[in-house]
């Protein structure tokens, strides 16, 4: 399968990614780009984005780049770093991308920046994941 089968045939059964409003806007081997926007619901007793909201989408784009390169991956390890707050409404883009990778282990980035000021990023988040040896088919 290439890339854009394996993340349309998982984005189809992620029912969290969806719930979440997250719309797909590339894949490539080992890359994806996300966007979602920041509703009301996302919110903290703050009325900021509970910091779950830019880990969530985070943690998808890792998913869908680190399976684009055909092995099923799974995370064993990932950390966010938030840098700005969120605003409802507020739309943000998450670009994942591998750094390294070996036979078992990929690491992976992904930059969290809003649209509309892609210079001025929201978090930065860092995964790790265990490529098994079944492929997608």
């Amino acid at each position: 399968m290439d890339a854009v089968s394996i993340v349309d045939k998982m984005f189809e059964a992620d029912a969290f990614s969806q719930w979440l409003g997250i719309e797909i806007l590339s894949v490539s081997h080992g890359k994806a780009s996300l966007r979602m926007r920041v509703s009301k619901q996302m919110l903290n007793g703050f009325g900021i984005a509970h910091g779950g909201i830019t880990y969530s989408l985070a943690d998808s784009a890792l998913a869908f780049a680190s399976n684009s390169v055909g092995k099923k991956s799974l995370s064993i390890e990932t950390s966010i770093s938030h840098l700005i707050s969120l605003k409802e409404n507020d739309c943000i883009v998450a670009n994942a991308f591998c750094e390294s990778e070996s036979n078992k282990l990929g690491h992976y980035k992904v930059q969290v920046s809003l649209q509309d000021q892609p210079e001025k990023m929201v978090a930065l988040f860092k995964g790790i994941v265990y490529k098994t040896s079944k492929d997608w088919e």
